[in-house]
């Protein structure tokens, strides 16, 4: 019978660090992934040597470039393992990290996202078996048109929707780490250039460059490498599943968020009320109603409503996106899962400034990784 990661070693995050996500530049990929590391190493104040593994996550740059970039560190012999996994790639890596870590075969490991925008060929392309409805329905236009039914389902307004944005866009204004740190109104939002449907350029995520880095460890290593265990965040649940069959086929994402979500908060022993923070995938606007309503943070058609009464800002009742989310924060796929990792690590320090939620002690991060793959974690202090 297969062990959830609770009934394994307690597993914390002790370290971590960021490169602010970025817009295309000619910074080399090395010099975004060491900012990134060494700001976890300095974070839980240990040296590079005292590492046992590292968990290397990208996207879309070309094969194996964590050797290149952590031999800068020092060659101590430690195991790289790369993970590519697209937009779930650095929650992948921290699952993998903390298993190592939970299994007793590492005492603390490294999970670091880094990436640069490069030209990638999609595997479905590759297949030999054609896709009729490639130009067609890109994964803009599949969520336009998810947010179209949505509206018509529940009675709202499309222009509705663009208040999760400015609601992202607002707490991404707070984070020195994010790529669009502008707060927006909700005319700018609706005026800007369109994308498709009732989709505006704000309304969804840029997709750009950074790196995020974090640091796990177990109660042994924690004393070991004399670690502040008063900043260490214990992660209480690990769940990932991959999409089946559905009733409802066009919510694929939906239904993989609602069935992983319910798996992450059953090992936590939590319900969905139990949450003060939630970072999740927010490509665009209708994936975070969709989201917060199947993983029971309210009922179906309710996201809005609770949107526009603050539930879901910094100071409500749940925190959804305190970062910015992928739509202020940015979204450059290989470090996104860890830096949402890191910003629910720093909410439940209480370290996170202009943008803390007040008495934050549970947190959850989710991503999903082109509709076909999801991860769910959970923190607490």
């Amino acid at each position: 019978m297969s062990r959830q990661l609770n009934e394994l070693r307690p597993v914390f995050v002790v370290g971590i660090g960021m490169h602010p996500y970025q817009y295309l530049s000619e910074t080399p990929y090395v010099e975004l992934g060491l900012t990134a590391v060494r700001e976890a190493l300095a974070d839980a104040k240990v040296e590079w040597p005292m590492v046992d593994s590292a968990y290397v996550a990208k996207a879309m740059l070309p094969m194996a470039p964590g050797r290149p970039m952590l031999r800068h560190l020092g060659s101590h012999g430690l195991p790289i393992v790369h993970v590519e996994n697209a937009s779930a790639s650095g929650s992948s890596a921290f699952r993998l990290a903390c298993i190592e870590v939970a299994a007793g075969m590492a005492d603390l490991s490294l999970a670091v996202g880094v990436d640069k925008p490069t030209k990638v060929t999609r595997a479905e392309t590759l297949t030999g078996i054609p896709y009729l409805a490639n130009d067609a329905i890109v994964p803009f236009t599949h969520f336009a048109l998810l947010a179209d039914e949505y509206a018509h389902k529940h009675g709202i307004e499309l222009d509705d929707m663009a208040r999760v944005a400015m609601k992202n866009h607002r707490n991404a204004a707070l984070n020195p780490y994010a790529q669009r740190r502008k707060e927006r109104s909700l005319e700018e939002i609706l005026n800007g250039k369109q994308i498709s449907g009732s989709f505006t350029s704000l309304q969804c995520t840029p997709v750009g460059e950074g790196a995020a880095a974090v640091l796990v460890a177990s109660e042994e290593g924690i004393r070991r490498l004399y670690i502040d265990g008063d900043r260490a965040i214990r992660v209480t649940a690990s769940a990932a599943r991959s999409q089946s069959l559905y009733e409802n086929a066009t919510s694929f994402d939906a239904n993989l968020t609602e069935e992983t979500t319910r798996l992450a908060l059953q090992q936590a022993k939590l319900a969905p009320q139990d949450l003060d923070l939630v970072e999740l995938h927010d490509a665009f606007t209708i994936e975070e109603l969709e989201y917060v309503e199947r993983m029971g943070l309210c009922g179906p058609g309710e996201a809005i409503p609770q949107l526009k009464e603050g539930v879901f800002d910094i100071g409500g009742r749940c925190a959804v996106n305190a970062s910015g989310g992928l739509i202020g924060m940015g979204h450059p796929i290989g470090p996104t899962g860890i830096g949402q990792i890191a910003e629910i690590t720093r909410q439940l320090r209480g370290e996170a400034g202009e943008r803390q939620h007040s008495g934050a002690r549970t947190g959850l991060a989710h991503m999903v990784g082109v509709g076909a793959v999801c991860y769910v974690h959970v923190l607490q202090v």
